[in-house]
């Protein structure tokens, strides 16, 4: 059973009516490069699948996320500490991305993106080439004091 704490309630009601934060708020993240992409995993718990929406618009990678809270007509809440957000991330994606083949996935709370690399942005050997094969040198014995040309 739950004691009521008028003293958590008050704190909880000073928290909400000075909350400047009723705007999307931010995800956590962590981004990294794994061979030929990037991984982007972003925190989303409570979050209806449904409502993560990822666009792409030139190098501009956007992230929302929505998440409602569902009560029946005849519920009494003896205490509501989650509330309902939307969330966003924008990050300039730069160049050397491939863009038409970016991914998602959300499990358990967690949505991974993947962020391949374009083809021209990974790191290729030059091969160098030469003209022809190694020149040759022939010398020739010379039968007279002046000197003979060398063939090459």
């Amino acid at each position: 059973m739950a004691t009521y704490d008028p003293f958590r309630d008050l704190d909880r009601l000073a928290s909400s009516l000075l909350d400047t934060r009723r705007g999307p708020r931010r995800m956590p993240m962590d981004l990294y490069r794994d061979g030929d992409h990037y991984v982007l995993t972003a925190d989303l718990p409570g979050i209806d699948p449904g409502s993560v929406d990822i666009d792409v618009d030139g190098q501009l990678l956007t992230i929302r996320a929505e998440r409602t809270l569902h009560s029946g007509d005849d519920v009494k809440w003896i205490t509501r500490e989650r509330e309902a957000a939307s969330f966003l991330r924008q990050l300039n994606l730069g160049q050397g991305i491939d863009t038409e083949r970016i991914s998602a996935s959300y499990s358990n709370g967690v949505l991974s993106v993947t962020i391949p690399v374009s083809e021209k942005a990974k790191p290729r050997k030059v091969e160098v080439s030469t003209e022809g094969s190694a020149p040759t040198i022939k010398a020739h014995e010379s039968t007279a004091d002046a000197p003979q040309p060398i063939e090459q």
